[in-house]
């Protein structure tokens, strides 16, 4: 008895491009062809932009004839879809829809408080989480460190826009009427006409890194990163608090560096796709 030919599509369904007898059994079994297909999606996320096809296929490791029927393919699906006019690849109704939902689903300090307990170990000192209250940035939840800090800083604390690391991210990333509505609360009105804060807040802009030495309290330092989502919008504010001895305040020391990471990982996880 003759035995069929096994077609490419099932040849494609194996693990990581593998046959069942080599596939690790440990390993989740996938469909190798979409693994391959996705690379096209993750280019053109990367990218930004509508992609002409040998550009989206050399983004993703491909020649532009085996891209093809995965564009087509996906264009039926609505993952992605052809300009009419200049011929370039974006991406389509389907998977605007997928990201939309995603975003809505997306808790940020339930993903924020999940990163503080490891963050903290690996700063070596207390780490904590603040959101935009009705009042201004209020500190949601603290990790603590290693190193004890004394500071009266809990649950529900509010931060002062002007004087705390976490403060200064709000001031330099949230809308300006907001900040500004809020530095008046603090009795702080004219703090944005003050030519030495507004060049702060500049370099907290470039750095996307707020720092504080010893400001409201001598012997305590701290340091900030912003958190944005899927629009672009400031979410949340990540900070590192610690003794001034302890905690380097160096734009690309390590504990700047890791908190930085922990910022931008969290951005990425609400679709950020990059600075804005």
């Amino acid at each position: 008895m003759i035995m069929p030919m096994q077609s490419p599509e099932l040849a494609s369904f194996t693990t990581n491009g593998t046959s069942d007898d080599e596939a690790d059994p440990r390993s989740p079994r996938g469909i190798q062809s979409i693994e391959v297909g996705g690379q096209l999606l993750k280019a053109l996320v990367r990218a930004g932009s509508a992609l002409a096809l040998k550009d989206l296929a050399r983004a993703a490791g491909m020649s532009a004839a085996k891209a093809h029927p995965y564009l087509v393919s996906f264009g039926k699906l609505g993952l992605i879809e052809q300009d009419p006019v200049s011929g370039r690849y974006g991406l389509g109704p389907l998977a605007l829809q997928l990201g939309l939902i995603g975003l809505q689903q997306v808790d940020p300090v339930r993903l924020a408080l999940a990163e503080l307990p490891a963050l903290a170990q690996t700063l070596g000192c207390t780490v904590s989480v603040a959101v935009w209250g009705p009042m201004g940035p209020i500190i949601v939840h603290v990790e603590q460190g290693p190193t004890p800090v004394h500071v009266a800083m809990r649950h529900g604390t509010p931060a002062s826009l002007r004087h705390t690391g976490t403060g200064k991210i709000f001031a330099a990333f949230a809308p300006p009427a907001t900040v500004a509505a809020a530095l008046s609360r603090e009795g702080e009105a004219d703090a944005l006409q003050d030519a030495a804060f507004a060049a702060e807040l500049e370099a907290i802009r470039r750095e996307r890194l707020s720092r504080v030495r010893d400001e409201l309290l001598p012997g305590i330092s701290a340091m900030a990163v912003p958190v944005f989502d899927g629009f672009g919008r400031l979410a949340l504010a990540l900070a590192a608090i610690g003794p001034s001895a302890l905690l380097d305040l160096g734009a690309d020391s390590p504990q700047a560096q890791h908190l930085r990471a922990a910022g931008e990982r969290l951005s990425q996880r609400l679709g950020a796709l990059g600075r804005a």
